[in-house]
């Protein structure tokens, strides 16, 4: 039967300024472990720390741009983009336009703090 998903649940980001997360799936607002989707929005001049997570993380740019540093160099994803990332490679994500950037991040296995090892 299909589950309804009401709401998500604000979850707390790294990164300055700061940004807003809101997870739909995963394991804060529905306790699954599987993947998670959350709904992004990074305001301008936004940056996290480097990462080199156990997940494969695949995210759609709604609004603005996102850029993804890597260790081969650096690419923009622009709004109507893609961009998936592979467990074990190291990438950084900022939002440097001044639009900042919207989007949503799927991880699989669902994103957790312990297994994102940031810099």
């Amino acid at each position: 039967m299909p589950r309804l998903i009401e709401s998500p649940s604000r979850v707390t980001a790294a990164g300055e300024p700061p940004k807003t997360i809101d997870e739909y799936v995963g394991r804060v607002n529905t306790g699954d472990a599987r993947l998670s989707m959350a709904h992004m929005r990074s305001p301008s001049g936004w940056s996290e720390p480097g990462q080199r997570p156990e997940f494969d993380e695949f995210t759609l740019v709604l609004r603005g741009a996102l850029r993804v540093e890597h260790e081969g160099g650096e690419l923009t994803v622009a709004a109507g983009q893609a961009v998936q990332t592979a467990a074990g490679e190291w990438v950084r994500y900022s939002s440097p336009g001044a639009e900042g950037a919207e989007y949503v991040a799927v991880c699989l296995p669902a994103f957790a703090l312990d297994t994102a090892h940031r810099d």
